[in-house]
């Protein structure tokens, strides 16, 4: 099949290689870009691949990750017999699990693309806030993107101080919000202040959609139940993770710069333990 293909759509097909599935799960301008070929060449080597284009391509890659997630994780051949809490474990992991997999379903690579492109732009400053179970999501999400590039705000818990952040608040402005049932009246009013401001939202939210879900500019919708008296976020969190890394990946070099400084600060702080 390789000999088959041009020299440009080789490109491409290394490119998919690389970071196999993600990258295919990307824009097909993303993918060009990437590749450094045109739109057209991609959607040559995606009928060269027997699919009948560009969007087929990716509908077989998002089948791919979820059978990835599936196997053998939701196997029931594959737990353990003799572990007395295997049941009540294997319950919940297959919630988890089939979470996942419809939060990934569900989400539109062309939407994740525009997000990372907002969240990896140095000429916006990104906020992020959270409700009572989510603020460690945002928080997550904050730690990580504070070190790949400059411009991250994670707002304090205390509504009462919001004003003085949302004072300068613009069209520049990224508002990353986390709410999911019981939704927060203090994050839909963050939300309607700010987007009278201009400032692009991001939200991420549960299979129901919170309020802020009407003023938002992107949504991920995320499934949550599980057999628990507490929803699940781990599907949330694994679509911040998968942002963490296309936006370390779009921001490469000045993030590897940033890296390197923060891990020379903690040689000489010695915050951690040394490594062997």
């Amino acid at each position: 099949m390789a000999a088959d293909l041009t020299p440009a759509e080789r490109q491409v097909s290394d490119v998919l290689l690389r970071d196999y599935p993600v990258a295919g799960l990307t824009s097909i301008t993303r993918l060009a870009e990437a590749a450094g070929v045109s739109t057209p060449t991609v959607i040559r080597l995606a009928r060269k691949l027997g699919y009948g284009g560009f969007p087929d391509l990716q509908a077989a890659l998002r089948d791919e990750a979820s059978a990835q997630i599936r196997t053998p994780i939701l196997k029931r051949d594959g737990w353990p017999e003799n572990r007395s809490d295997s049941p009540a474990f294997q319950d919940f992991a297959q919630a988890v699990f089939a979470n996942l997999e419809g939060t990934i379903d569900r989400l539109d690579p062309a939407s994740f693309d525009r997000i990372a492109a907002c969240l990896a732009d140095p000429a916006r400053h990104v906020v992020l806030s959270g409700g009572r179970i989510t603020r460690s999501n945002a928080d997550y999400l904050f730690n990580h993107l504070q070190i790949i590039r400059p411009g991250v705000t994670l707002l304090s818990p205390s509504a009462n101080v919001w004003p003085q952040y949302l004072l300068d608040m613009g069209p520049e402005t990224v508002l990353v919000i986390f709410d999911i049932r019981r939704y927060e009246r203090d994050l839909f009013r963050l939300a309607e202040i700010a987007k009278a401001q201009k400032a692009e939202i991001v939200l991420f939210t549960d299979q129901w959609g919170s309020p802020v879900t009407k003023l938002s500019d992107h949504v991920v919708n995320a499934l949550i139940e599980v057999p628990s008296s507490w929803d699940s976020t781990l599907a949330i969190n694994l679509i911040a993770e998968a942002l963490i890394a296309e936006v370390q990946t779009r921001r490469w070099e000045d993030a590897k710069t940033r890296i390197e400084r923060l891990e020379d600060m903690f040689k000489t702080t010695k915050l951690f333990r040394k490594q062997n």
